[in-house]
């Protein structure tokens, strides 16, 4: 999986962190403090959000529910809302660190491409001491699409310097690993409950398919 590789590039939430359960908590109370009434069915409607950037979720909130705060503000309320919950309580999946520090010790360049915000990234970076870990940090909002389109993967390629066919991507739902093949990296898709009904489409979309990180350190040469 990794011959001839030179920059791998992450997903965040479902993929380095175990974090995805916590959006569902953040929007029933972030609807419910306004008084507004839960989708019907809350997972379609998450569903709806997969593969949204940060900025590009606030606006559909905004629209969908006609809130008078600003972009920003729902933003704001969202970080402050989840801050506490990736500084303290969102684990790596199992065999990151050591598969990020196998990367490390061959020279082999790390981003992170994630539709999250920059503040809670580095706030769950921080949080596992792993701040240092990565050449480029690259969010949805950076960029003019989100997934599934490949803005986000080309342009953290661009910024490390590597071409995309040298990249291998980890990415947790069939929006993100569509934005890594359309890139034109390879795509490591990984297991995450939250996704667990979409494994079907995601190995099928995927060039390989891990249940944790340890898989890959097992069959890798050192």
């Amino acid at each position: 999986m990794l011959e001839q590789i030179k920059a791998v590039l992450f997903d965040l939430d479902g993929t380095l962190v175990d974090s995805m359960w916590i959006w569902k908590d953040v929007d029933i109370e972030f609807l419910r403090e306004r008084n507004l009434a839960l989708p019907k069915d809350l997972e379609a409607f998450q569903d709806q959000l997969e593969g949204m950037g940060f900025t590009e979720t606030a606006v559909f909130f905004q629209e969908k529910f006609r809130l008078t705060e600003s972009v920003e503000e729902i933003k704001d309320t969202w970080v402050k809302m989840a801050e506490e919950k990736y500084a303290r309580e969102i684990p790596l999946k199992p065999g990151a660190a050591e598969f990020v520090e196998e990367l490390k010790r061959r020279n082999i360049k790390l981003g992170i491409c994630s539709s999250n915000s920059r503040e809670l990234i580095q706030t769950v970076l921080k949080a596992h001491g792993m701040e240092n870990s990565f050449d480029c940090i690259t969010t949805c909002c950076d960029v003019p699409k989100s997934k599934p389109e490949p803005d986000v993967y080309l342009k953290t390629a661009q910024m490390l310097s590597v071409e995309p066919a040298d990249c291998l991507v980890f990415e947790d739902v069939p929006m993100g690993i569509l934005a890594g093949k359309r890139a034109g990296m390879q795509v490591c898709a990984v297991d995450d409950d939250f996704s667990k009904k979409q494994e079907k489409e995601k190995r099928a979309l995927a060039d390989w398919y891990i249940r944790d990180y340890s898989e890959i350190l097992e069959r890798e040469p050192v």
